[in-house]
């Protein structure tokens, strides 16, 4: 039997990532030296416990077990290679090697055992195996738990969670859940190494992650306990440390930022905060003599102290971690405070301008420096024009908007932001302001397009020739039409005829003031129609106007269109609007020369074919005035002659009538027939007469009657 044996291109396992090597087993023990940092491993022969031969991804591997609960794992053997080895086992170190082969049935059901490994097992299989060494977190649910893992730098990909649904049980007095826990935690590295802990505070209110933690701090961590989860906090992660006073000062803010964050689920907190009460005290003991104290902390801390809860607390972690805390500076907002209110995302918080940054707290926490900062902004409400919302855009193009700050806190963040030197994006508001926040500036700043400029300066222009053409054609409507003011002479004219007119007959009479109220009452309703504001009609576009001419852009575009869809197939219409803008932007300015002569050809056309549209317009706008008037003229001059018949009858009716006595009227019987003819006639006229007053007659007939 050989003293030794030797294998090349092994493959050991640790954490996850193989490292390959050369293997050496002898009398004295097993040694592996690893190829690429030349790190050895020395296992001694009376450490080993037990052996498994197992079939694994990259053929045979040996699992190797110690009496201080090591575990080693070395793959890369060929199954012929099994006998040799169990023999040297047996021969040597008096083991038996055994075979036991992984289970591969895809169950995800099983039972866990506790060791160094955490073993999954099906039946008496082991379906995967955890080093509990690993294990960073712990965190028990209902009927959950839930274990995560330090990572691996070496591997390109490390598992970094898994958990487990464990069943509840009817045993009395156990919780499976916690059971499987404790397990866990007894090897798990969150525990291992802690020692005793320096100090403990308990039941401290933390708002991120939220609820009441006791923190143990250790030498090299700070461990958080609460009633669900724990988390292990390593002071390298420490980042910065900030104390803030609240705004109602009565509370103050503990904030250590963290990175990398610490983890629970899928939420990462980059931000531990802590909230106390200025009126609570506290007298601390370090669990350390006075001369370690005073060697470790140099006088940075002692062995008894006693004060406020938050400056015990920040003192010592002060000392730990060797960093300093981050206090406010001197701003100081209209309130007094050294604080904003306002709202960030969802949730109201308060904004503290540091002397080196922003930090809002609490939900979700932020810290800006001011080296990160492109440029702020100060824009106004959305909701309301007493508040005002203050933005912040990074150099890497995040944006912050912190939104309802009141409107009287706006010069002190002003002055602060313009002592700081940060570049103000609304910077020339400031000059001219009142404090009235009505002036505040908008926020959004488009940046400039040549390109929709000239799009806007043609629309004006189009805008300005309809109004143009719209105002001419009123222009024509109130000369060809004046509403009330022919019905308005008639009416007056006929008011001084109906009184020159009056019949001696008491009927007459009375009927002619009847129609002289009724006239005025109508002429009442005349003036107050006409003291309405006429309504306008606009009239639509002249078909047979001469249409606007192209841009050079347009011009191009109706040409390339359809070669844009040849090289496009498919594309939709906004995105062939998008291209073709593009493609004119970069195209060069000797192409464009090219297009713009021709738009400048089609404006030369279009003005001399709107010259010579307007000229026709206007010669046709006249004749139809005169045409309008003579038509006026016309039906005047047919309303006189009935009128003038009339008042010369009536006139010498009136005269025979005048002369006429009484005994001619009643002489005898026999002119009883010829009085009966006569009354006829005489209601005929007058039948005659009211016709001619419901049709009064015009100026022109008045005047000519007055000249004969």
């Amino acid at each position: 039997m050989a003293e030794t044996l030797e294998f090349n291109d092994v493959y050991q396992e640790v954490k996850g990532s193989m490292n390959d090597g050369r293997l050496r087993l002898s009398r004295q023990g097993i040694i592996f030296k690893n190829s690429k940092t030349g790190k050895v491993d020395n296992i001694q022969a009376g450490e080993l416990t037990e052996g498994i031969w197992r079939r694994v991804a990259l053929g045979h591997g040996l699992k190797l077990l110690t009496k201080n609960g090591h575990v080693y794992k070395y793959d890369g053997f060929r199954e012929s290679e099994f006998e040799k080895l169990s023999d040297f086992f047996k021969t040597h170190y008096r083991l038996e090697l055994m075979e036991k082969d992984l289970c591969v049935k895809g169950w995800n059901w099983g039972t866990v055992k506790f060791g160094q490994l955490l073993s999954f097992d099906i039946g008496d299989q082991p379906v995967f195996e955890i080093p509990l060494s690993n294990v960073s977190q712990c965190t028990t649910g209902k009927n959950e738990v839930t274990l995560e893992f330090h990572q691996n730098d070496d591997a390109e990909v490390s598992l970094m969670e898994v958990r487990f649904y464990v069943p509840p049980t009817q045993e009395d007095g156990v919780d499976p859940v916690e059971a499987f826990a404790q397990n866990v935690l007894s090897k798990a590295d969150v525990i291992q190494a802690t020692g005793d802990a320096i100090c403990i505070f308990r039941e401290l209110q933390c708002l991120t992650p939220r609820g009441r933690y006791d923190i143990r701090i250790y030498p090299t961590f700070l461990h958080l306990h609460g009633k669900t989860f724990d988390y292990k906090i390593p002071y390298t992660t420490v980042l910065r440390l900030f104390l803030l006073p609240h705004k109602d000062q009565r509370q103050m803010f503990f904030v250590i930022s963290l990175d990398p964050p610490i983890k629970q689920g899928q939420t990462r907190y980059h931000f531990l905060i802590l909230l106390f009460s200025k009126d609570e005290d506290i007298s601390l003991t370090l669990n350390m003599n006075e001369e370690e104290v005073e060697k470790r902390f140099e006088g940075r801390l002692t062995k008894n102290m006693s004060g406020s809860l938050y400056e015990m607390v920040s003192r010592v972690m002060k000392a730990l971690v060797n960093r300093k805390i981050t206090v406010p500076g001197n701003f100081q907002g209209h309130s007094g405070a050294q604080c904003i209110t306002c709202s960030y995302k969802a949730s109201s918080g308060l904004l503290y301008p540091l002397e080196r940054g922003f930090i809002y707290v609490h939900k979700p926490p932020v810290h800006i420096r001011f080296d990160e900062i492109s440029f702020v902004n100060f824009a106004r409400g959305t909701t309301t024009t007493r508040s005002f919302d203050f933005e912040i855009e990074t150099k890497q193009g995040t944006q912050y908007t912190f939104s309802s700050i009141e409107r009287e806190e706006y010069g002190k963040l002003f002055d602060f932001v313009n002592a700081k030197k940060l570049n103000i994006k609304n910077r020339g508001l400031k000059e001219g302001m009142n404090p009235s926040y009505d002036e505040y500036a908008d926020s959004d700043e488009d940046q400039h397009d040549a390109y929709l400029e000239r799009m806007k300066e043609e629309g004006k222009i189009r805008e300005e020739n309809a109004n143009d053409s719209s105002d001419d054609s009123g222009e024509e409507t109130d000369e060809s039409f004046n509403p009330g003011e022919e019905e308005e002479d008639v009416a007056e004219e006929f008011d001084s005829n109906a009184s020159a007119s009056s019949s001696s007959n008491e009927g007459d009479s009375d009927r002619d003031e009847k129609k002289r109220k009724q006239l005025k009452k109508a002429k009442m309703a005349k003036d107050r129609k006409s003291r309405k504001k006429p309504v306008e009609v606009k009239k639509g576009k002249d078909p047979n106007a001469p249409k606007r001419p192209m841009s050079a852009y347009m011009l191009w575009l109706n040409a390339s269109r359809e070669k844009i869809k040849s090289d496009h197939p498919g594309i939709s219409i906004t995105d062939l609007s998008k291209k073709a803008g593009e493609i004119w932007k970069g195209m060069s300015k000797e192409k464009k020369e090219e297009w713009d002569r021709k738009a400048e050809d089609a404006r030369r056309d279009y003005e001399k074919a709107m010259k010579e549209y307007e000229g026709g317009r206007g010669e046709s706008s006249k004749r139809d005035k005169s045409k309008k008037k003579k038509k006026v003229k016309v039906k005047m001059e047919k309303k006189s002659t009935p009128s003038r018949g009339s008042s010369s009858k009536s006139s010498s009716r009136q005269l025979s009538e005048s002369f006429k006595s009484k005994e001619f009227v009643s002489s005898d019987e026999s002119s009883s027939g010829e009085n009966k003819s006569k009354k006829k006639r005489r209601r005929s006229e007058d039948s005659e007469e009211e016709e001619l007053a419901s049709t009064p007659p015009s100026s022109e007939d008045s005047a000519s009657g007055s000249d004969e």
